[in-house]
């Protein structure tokens, strides 16, 4: 499942406990417009993504990540994992089809064999941990064990009684396959792979949780929760999660397997039944993880290890059935604007630069000309932008198009009103985007006076 703002990353073979924690995003491909693979890796680059997680291995998008250094977390998809479960054949040729192809110009890290199987497709969990060692296998024969981790990622639903932390376990009918996952894990130096949803656990509480503490909000000390057997203290459910995930393995005696976050994030827009799903709490919520996990603080039973994450997700999947909401999770649309601009002041350079320093206003695409116009004529009037380099000869003047002229406005009234809150709307017209408008073709070459 998803939430919502620009593209995912993961972490070289790595996530041991004394790394600093990265922030990923996770690339849905279900768009009725999908920007091609050129288009991505532009836009990650351009929010300085370092981590990427595909929900396949498609072979346009690893050739497009070659040289990039973007570390890639590749995934065998569940309708495959039969095949490659039951053949160590199948694991080979996979493997040398979408890794040895690959590497070492796509920087491919670790591989997803399946996604919550135990909870989406139990008829294959017996082969799960097969499927696993045979692509392990292949690595191994390849030399590529040590740079290359598989892992599997698990619903957090699978953790049961998770809170208080302290007294959660996996669902015990699946002790069959967790225990010898777990060791597989272990004796490789991988890692668990877990998704967290904590916009789920909110809205399936019936107002246990409170929204504050499902995004990280700044709570008083009488409304944290406290583990009653470790006295230790929750500020947020994602950590209380996490936490209950660690316990989890500590029940099946296994105490040193690190834990990455594969998913998380919170949608930015649903229907009646799901009102808190809002632009403002997506921010919101991304926001304060990203702020959370660079703060490499941790959770309560495991303080300064790092959790590394991936957003879910890079686009908003306009082709996923279900509710509204699953087709709201992403950072960007299909044009790569943002959906909404997170704050990220103070943050590093990753998803926070472009966010925050370099954000442009420009026309809205499909904009009603007339509109369009009506807004450039307030600008150049009660908006008191300098128009003059827009008049014919004078060096804005080309293209000579409603839009390139309304954006040269627009973004020049947004930056002299220091990019505040409502200042590129114009009556709807006007939109924030990060990718620099000096790169646009249409735009060229007036913009360059813009932002030089």
């Amino acid at each position: 499942m998803g939430l919502l703002f620009f593209a995912l990353f993961l972490a070289v073979s790595a996530a041991s406990a004394d790394e600093d924690a990265f922030i990923g995003v996770n690339i849905g491909t279900a768009l009725s417009d999908m920007p091609n693979p050129t288009q991505v890796v532009a836009l990650l680059k351009a929010q300085q993504i370092h981590h990427v997680r595909l929900f396949d291995a498609d072979q346009a998008m690893l050739l497009a990540l070659a040289n990039t250094g973007i570390r890639v977390t590749i995934s065998v998809p569940n309708d495959q994992l039969l095949g490659i479960g039951q053949s160590n054949a199948t694991a080979v040729n996979w493997v040398s089809r979408n890794v040895l192809a690959h590497v070492p110009a796509t920087n491919i890290t670790a591989i997803a064999v399946g996604s919550e199987v135990l909870s989406t497709l139990p008829n294959a969990a017996p082969i799960l941990v097969s499927a696993m060692k045979f692509i392990h296998s292949a690595l191994v024969a390849s030399n590529l064990d040590s740079r290359i981790k598989v892992s599997t990622p698990h619903a957090s639903s699978l953790i049961l009684d998770s809170f208080p932390p302290s007294q959660a376990f996996f669902n015990r009918s699946w002790d069959p396959v967790m225990i010898p996952l777990l060791k597989f894990l272990q004796s490789t130096g991988s890692f668990v792979m877990l998704n967290v949803y904590p916009y789920y656990d909110y809205m399936q509480s019936n107002g246990v949780i409170a929204l504050d503490y499902a995004l990280f909000r700044p709570l008083s000390p009488n409304k944290e929760a406290v583990d009653p057997n470790t006295l230790l203290h929750y500020t947020n459910v994602f950590d209380a999660v996490v936490d209950a995930g660690y316990f989890a393995m500590s029940y099946l005696n296994f105490t040193n397997i690190p834990i990455i976050v594969t998913e998380s994030g919170w949608p930015s827009k649903g229907d009646s039944s799901e009102p808190d799903a809002t632009l403002d709490n997506a921010n919101t919520y991304n926001s304060n993880l990203i702020r959370h996990i660079f703060n490499n603080t941790g959770t309560p039973k495991h303080p300064g290890i790092a959790i590394s994450t991936y957003i879910y997700e890079l686009y908003n999947e306009d082709l996923r059935p279900g509710p509204i909401t699953e087709k709201n999770w992403g950072l960007f649309d299909a044009n790569g604007m943002p959906i909404y601009i997170l704050r990220l002041t103070g943050s590093g350079t990753v998803l926070s630069n472009d966010t925050t320093n370099q954000t442009f206003c420009v026309a809205r695409a499909g904009a009603d000309h007339k509109m369009l116009q009506a807004a450039l004529d307030w600008a150049c009037g009660p908006g008191k932008v300098d128009c003059s380099p827009l008049l014919q000869g004078q060096p804005c003047y080309e293209p000579d198009t409603i839009a390139a002229h309304a954006s040269y406005a627009f973004d020049t009234y947004y930056h002299r009103m220091a990019m505040g809150d409502g200042t590129c709307n114009f009556n709807g017209v006007a939109t924030v985007t990060t990718t620099d408008p000096s790169t646009w073709p249409k735009y060229l070459p007036f913009w360059s006076t813009v932002i030089n």
